[in-house]
């Protein structure tokens, strides 16, 4: 009897075909179709690359608020008009007028630090390194505690670790930021770390694509390979905390060929961060943030097979990224976050572990 495989394809809608191969031809025409569906678009999201996003360094950022004028006011009432200050290797100090509004819901409730988001105008920052930028997120450490950078930086490591997984993602940077709180009677400073998100309609910009208006969605109604790649991700750190249903740490992006992607974000309440103060739904049945659980809808098990593979292809790639991120977290935390890593892996190696953990816990199974 001839031994065959089910390999999977995109078709003009971003939709799976499945196929069934003969041995000789399956792994070439796998490679085809795995750098047919990455490096195509990341090369396209390369050349679109705003300045501020182009290097890892850390940036130097100076700002200037009341702590309690930000946090009261809502997300649309008029925000904080300042000046961002900034440098880079040391250079001299520049600055651009901007307006910093609070965001979130958690955070700006239960942190010391709310979560902010800076407006600025285009011809305000013409040929400046924010240039191409109108809107970022600033995600702040939620307390001012000593061990608040590192989860702010493992947080960060997040971001850096789906890139070589997808580009379908947020750029960031992470910056060292001097904080002063004009509303203090000391005009109090703190020195933190912190890290700039690009807007989601940037994201949308780099692919021609636009930002899905609707609130919720039927999370069958992405695009498959997409959707698993982004699932498989959300297991990686260990994150319960998100719904491509109603968009809750996952904004969606429609493509041209009207393919609906994934975004994701947010990522305090994972494993991977393992925050002091992150708790899982009682509805789960887990019981640590560290527990993985697979919260992804059941999709055909040939493409989870695929993106297995896709992961396992890639994993010198995410420890490389690694590597190049973890240069700014505290030497202490690193062995902890690499066994993380590796436990994902351990998964992904084994066919009764992935079956188990993984594709048998989809949603809908």
């Amino acid at each position: 009897m001839e031994l065959h495989f089910f390999f999977l394809e995109s078709n003009f809608n971003g939709n799976c075909i499945k196929r069934s191969l003969g041995m000789g031809s399956i792994f070439t025409i796998f490679l085809l179709f795995s750098f047919g569906w990455s490096n195509l678009s990341w090369s396209q999201q390369e050349l679109k690359k705003a300045s501020l996003f182009q290097d890892d360094k850390l940036l130097d950022v100076r700002l200037s608020y009341s702590f309690k004028e930000v946090k009261s006011r809502k997300s649309d009432e008029e925000g904080k008009s300042g000046f961002l200050h900034y440098r880079e290797n040391g250079q001299a100090w520049d600055s651009i007028p901007v307006v910093a509004r609070g965001r979130g819901n958690f955070r700006r409730e239960q942190c010391f630090f709310t979560p902010l988001k800076v407006h600025m105008k285009k011809k305000e920052v013409k040929g400046t390194l924010f240039e191409g930028n109108k809107t970022l997120k600033v995600v702040l450490p939620c307390q001012n505690a000593r061990d608040a950078n590192d989860f702010l930086v493992k947080e960060y490591i997040c971001y850096k670790l789906y890139e070589p997984l997808s580009p379908y993602h947020f750029n960031s940077r992470l910056i060292n930021l001097n904080l002063t709180d004009e509303g203090s009677k000391q005009q109090k400073g703190y020195d933190i770390r912190a890290i700039f998100i690009e807007d989601d309609g940037l994201v949308a910009d780099r692919f021609g694509g636009k930002l899905h208006k609707g609130r919720e969605m039927n999370p069958m109604r992405l695009q498959d390979t997409a959707s698993v790649v982004h699932d498989f991700f959300q297991y990686f750190i260990g994150n319960t905390d998100w719904s491509a249903a109603v968009q809750h740490n996952v904004t969606i992006m429609q493509l041209p060929n009207a393919a609906y992607i994934p975004l994701c974000y947010d990522f305090d309440m994972t494993g991977m961060v393992n925050a002091q103060y992150a708790t899982v739904s009682e509805k789960l049945n887990i019981n640590s943030v560290r527990q993985r659980l697979y919260r992804g809808f059941c999709r055909d098990e040939s493409l989870f097979q695929y993106v297995r593979a896709y992961y396992l292809e890639r994993e010198t790639l995410v420890w490389e990224a690694f590597d190049q991120a973890a240069v700014h977290l505290n030497p202490k935390e690193i062995p902890a976050m690499k066994q993380y890593i590796k436990e994902f892996f351990d998964v992904l190696k084994s066919d009764k572990k992935f079956k188990d953990e993984m594709y048998s816990r989809c949603r809908g199974a």
